[in-house]
């Protein structure tokens, strides 16, 4: 049976410094949810905290609805796999496993069915004899989600586990870890800082900043209806152009705003006020190089990446603001070359003075 995890107003507090600020947040039962932000932003201190490896200094944590604030992390039925693999470098693959529950005095019929279980999801059947310093670095982080996953706790954390591996052998972990959650069906909380690895394997993206959650749910609604213009540039890999942008005066529908001196028809009324300075967002993925439903006038190509799927295009339109323009395919732009930029209304963003979502 799959764990809820509930935070009610968390805190955390070195100090007088408060760098967790009143979260509130639900994870449902089975969910694969992801923490994700910049560097500092506090999602491994919060990932701590629900571990019991850091105090909660105000707010509750509960665990399918039992108070978990001064329950030891040892009595929380969770299993934490770190960025370091921290594997014993002079026991074999089978004694890394199995040591905990040694330690844990388990009988030896079971530490061998949960150890070999362990590594028939894993596949690391044939590596149980040999030590730490003949396996991969993927082979490692392997073991250590097994000795993670022998203990068959109620809970995953993950501390950005692959962030010591190369970006090939990222992409192999990120497939078999989504496997992993869907062979299990434990709850899962994972941390990182790529959100790349966010989109791809999570039921629930929580993003934050400076202790704060600036959104929390399903990658594709983050995506398409980022709550403000943090999540928006955080959320889509290239980042979202930002663009310089004011309602237009007497447009009684409120849906015109001017961008670098050009008229732009939204699809909704904006809600701003009248002289307010807005930033206009399109993702670079949204735009074209050619005819479309609106447009944002002629831009300067100064530089192309050409990937074979696609090709990349970063422009300067008029006042100078850098755009970037992802297009399907193998395209013939050249740098130097001047190319008209068009947009789909319907996917046009628009953010406040203060960064909310208007």
């Amino acid at each position: 049976m799959a764990t809820s995890i509930q935070l009610d107003g968390v805190e955390k507090v070195y100090g007088g410094l408060r760098v967790i600020h009143g979260i509130d947040l639900q994870i449902d039962p089975g969910d694969f949810t992801v923490f994700v932000g910049p560097s500092g932003c506090g999602k491994s201190t919060l990932l701590r905290m629900i571990a019991g490896l850091e105090d909660i200094s105000g707010g509750e944590l509960r665990i399918d609805g039992q108070r978990m604030n001064e329950v030891p992390a040892s009595k929380r039925g969770i299993a934490m796999v770190f960025q370091s693999y921290a594997l014993y470098p002079h026991m074999s693959v089978y004694k890394n496993l199995a040591f905990g529950l040694e330690t844990a005095g388990m009988k030896k019929p079971e530490i061998e069915r949960r150890v070999q279980e362990a590594a028939d999801v894993l596949q690391i059947g044939p590596l149980l004899q040999r030590k730490p310093k003949a396996l991969s670095g993927g082979q490692r982080q392997r073991v250590a989600i097994g000795r993670a996953i022998v203990r068959e706790p109620k809970i995953f954390l993950f501390d950005e586990p692959l962030s010591n591996l190369d970006a090939e052998l990222r992409v192999q972990m990120r497939v078999e870890l989504t496997r992993l959650h869907q062979q299990l069906g434990n709850t899962m909380i994972y941390v990182t800082h790529d959100q790349v690895e966010a989109m791809t394997m999570a039921d629930k993206i929580v993003v934050l900043k400076e202790g704060r959650v600036m959104q929390a749910g399903r990658p594709l609604d983050l995506y398409n209806h980022p709550a403000n213009r943090f999540v928006a540039g955080f959320i889509g890999s290239p980042k979202m152009n930002f663009l310089k942008a004011r309602m237009v005066a007497g447009d009684p529908s409120r849906r015109t705003i001017d961008v670098g001196g050009l008229k732009v028809q939204l699809e909704k009324p904006v809600e701003a006020r009248g002289d307010e300075e807005l930033t206009f967002g399109v993702r670079p993925e949204h735009l074209r190089a050619g005819e479309a439903r609106a447009g944002l006038g002629s831009a300067s190509v100064q530089l192309v990446e050409h990937l074979g799927g696609s090709t990349v295009v970063y422009t300067s339109i008029s006042g100078g603001e850098p755009t970037t323009v992802l297009l399907d395919g193998q395209q013939p732009i050249r740098p130097g070359e001047t190319i008209p930029l068009g947009f789909d209304p319907t996917q046009a963003h628009l953010f406040g003075a203060d960064g909310r979502r208007v």
